[in-house]
């Protein structure tokens, strides 16, 4: 896999992580400001999945990105 695939692919499982961590937060928050961080960090989550999301189909449209490039690091 190339370099710059596998830090696609890094971002996206990076992405995944906060999404998983924004739901536990928001189980325990006990507070409105608590409430909020969780969906701020929600919110980055799918903006950095958007992005490279986008990232990889322009790979995959220049022909950059391989099958071995869909598993994650």
């Amino acid at each position: 896999m190339r370099d710059c695939n596998r830090q696609i692919m890094n971002v996206l499982e990076a992405a995944r992580r906060l999404t998983i961590l924004a739901d536990e937060g928001e189980k325990f928050a006990t507070d409105d400001s608590c409430r909020v961080m969780y969906c701020i960090v929600r919110d980055c989550a799918y903006k950095l999945r958007q992005m490279a999301e986008a990232e990889r189909e322009k790979h995959r449209r220049k022909g950059d990105w391989d099958a071995a490039s869909n598993v994650p690091a």
